[in-house]
Order: structure tokens, then sequence, then C-alpha cells
């Protein structure tokens, strides 16, 4: 497995866990949040989302399919800048920002592997 279809695959699993928790156990996933107790649905609805939209990354790791890799970069930047909106535009908890803070970091993650995937074809044709 190519070095970015392995980021998007350990992404993949942290999304589906992720959801798995909040589908279950929502309150378990907010608590050490410090985020008021939720008895809403819609979290749990949230992590059922977030199962599915992992099992994509885990498909798309699979296959190595590198569109999907990139578009990923640009969309988990999004998630994080989307939940800042909702930080400073709908009173919603700054701890939204650590789910985002933990795509950031896989987005980067995927760039520098893409990134040096792309270079190595380059680096053996010049040999």
């Amino acid at each position: 497995m190519a070095s970015a279809a392995f980021t998007i695959k350990a992404f993949g699993i942290y999304v589906v866990a992720t959801g798995i928790a909040l589908t279950l156990a929502p309150n378990l996933v907010l608590a050490p949040l410090g985020v008021p107790e939720a008895r809403e649905v819609w979290l749990r609805q949230l992590g059922a989302l977030a199962i599915v939209v992992g099992y994509y990354y885990l498909a798309a790791a699979a296959g190595n399919a590198r569109p999907f890799f990139v578009a990923t970069v640009k969309g988990r930047f999004l998630f994080f800048a989307l939940g800042i909106g909702l930080i400073l535009f709908a009173n919603a908890p700054w701890q939204v920002s650590l789910f985002g803070l933990v795509d950031v970091a896989g987005a980067v993650w995927t760039h520098l592997a893409l990134k040096a995937e792309e270079a190595v074809p380059v680096a053996a044709a010049q040999t």
C-alpha cells in the first residue's frame, strides 16, 4: 500500500472509531472535552454518518484512489474552517476545533505523502 494510501487508511480507521463512539455513547466522547451532555439524537446520527464516511476512506485506501486522496486534503481543511465558523458565528463550544485539528493533521500528513510519491518517479527518471 502506498504511503498516501496508508494515511487515508489510518484516517478512515479514526473516523470509523469516532463514529462508533458517537453512535453508541456520544457523551463518553464529549465529556472529556468539557462539552455539556447531549441527549439529542442528531449526535448519534452524526456518528452514523462518520462511520459511512470512514468506510469511504477505507475503500479508497484499498483501491489507491489518488483523486480521492487529493480531494480529502482540501476537504479536511474545509472541515476545520467550518468548525471555526461554527465557533465564531453559531456559539459552538471551542472544543469543536479539536476535531478539526485532527483533520488538519491528517490532511497535512496525506499532502506530504502525496508530494513524496510524486517526487519518486522524477528522481527515478533522472538516473
